[in-house]
């Protein structure tokens, strides 16, 4: 049997003193990236940052940018997130017109491309996909607030993206958001996700370090039950 995958933590910094990012960013130092919500009021009823704020994050952060955009034409802007820098780059695809082409113009660029989907939305038109991206956001709460209550209702979804991605030999990587705390992470690695947005198990703990570390154990823990 295949060894499961090193789970990734990533704090959401829409949990994170706005005043004092910096600072916020230096404390998540130990997390594998840090997660950056872009909404635009649109996508989703909520504004958050934009291009030039994610450039500022790029250039102070200590860990990678995973940026999540929850967004209108995404064909328009993620290509810029990924030339300041980011990681990775995320677009919805109830968003896009062209997901795969999109995809390749991130990886090009050098950005990881990943795509996310709202609870609701179906997965299966991803399946004969599934290489054309690096990362698949599965939204456990609606998009655009943060401190949602997780949903457990979208993990056979998750399960199902899991299974056709061990089917296919697939490496993309199964990413979950919205209400992850220690109460809801080994669920959703038993269910197959291996990476983790967390927003206020990280920040809202006394010790973020001590957060970062338990939730990556919890995580470790699920996975086997997988």
């Amino acid at each position: 049997m295949d060894l499961p995958r090193a789970p990734r933590i990533n704090p959401s910094i829409l949990a994170a003193d706005f005043v004092n990012m910096q600072a916020d960013l230096a404390r998540i130092a130990t997390a594998d990236f840090a997660h950056v919500d872009v909404m635009d009021n649109h996508f989703v009823p909520n504004l958050t940052f934009g291009p030039q704020m994610v450039e500022r994050i790029q250039a102070t952060s200590p860990i990678p940018l995973d940026v999540h955009l929850m967004i209108t034409d995404p064909e328009r802007w993620a290509p810029e997130y990924a030339e300041i820098g980011a990681a990775s780059v995320t677009f919805h695809l109830e968003a896009a017109a062209d997901p795969v082409a999109l995809a390749r113009r991130l990886r090009d660029i050098g950005s990881r491309a990943g795509v996310a989907v709202k609870p609701g939305t179906p997965v299966e038109s991803l399946f004969e996909v599934l290489d054309e991206f690096d990362q698949i956001l599965v939204m456990t709460v609606e998009p655009g607030f943060g401190g949602q209550s997780f949903m457990p209702e979208t993990m056979p979804k998750l399960r199902s993206l899991a299974e056709e991605a061990r089917r296919r030999g697939s490496s993309v990587w199964l990413q979950v958001d919205g209400g992850i705390s220690d109460s809801t992470i080994e669920y959703a690695a038993a269910a197959g996700a291996d990476t983790f947005v967390a927003g206020s198990a990280v920040y809202g703990a006394d010790d973020i370090e001590a957060a970062v570390t338990r939730l990556r154990d919890l995580a470790r823990a699920g996975s086997l039950e997988a």
